[in-house]
């Protein structure tokens, strides 16, 4: 796979499952790893990419914030092999909060792992990037 591409938009049903997108879904055949990201959004992990990102995310860790490094893992749901033949999979309440996901979620390829976001967070967000492009542009 060239890596995670695209966005998509898809409900949270009445469990808190959410539907991975079809061209999405091999790649978590074994499972996955959720993970509170910096930005506001739920980060998605393949379990290869997951071990990666963990020991990367420690020997990046400041001294002084340790709660970086411990984030990741404290934080995170590992999926296990719970995506259903509909491509379903359950958000943890936790997680759900953490990213303010309710009724309809973005998610956004982002070539390594995917982004759950909160359409009206996600769109804030890359209204202001928008901003500070065109004010460096200027």
């Amino acid at each position: 796979m060239l890596g995670f591409v695209g966005q998509y938009q898809h409900s949270l049903d009445a469990k808190g499952r959410l539907i991975l997108p079809a061209k999405f879904r091999v790649e978590f055949e074994r499972g996955g790893h959720l993970s509170p990201n910096t930005e506001g959004c739920i980060a998605l992990w393949t379990p290869g990419s997951s071990r990666a990102r963990a020991m990367s995310a420690s020997n990046r860790a400041a001294p002084a914030d340790p709660s970086n490094a411990s984030r990741f893992a404290t934080g995170g749901e590992l999926l296990g092999r719970r995506v259903d033949k509909q491509g379903r999979f359950a958000l943890p309440t936790a997680i759900r909060e953490y990213g303010q996901l309710s009724g309809d979620v973005l998610i956004v390829g982002t070539l390594d792992h995917i982004e759950l976001w909160n359409p009206a967070i996600y769109a804030e967000k890359v209204n202001s990037a928008e901003e500070l492009f065109k004010q460096g542009s200027d």
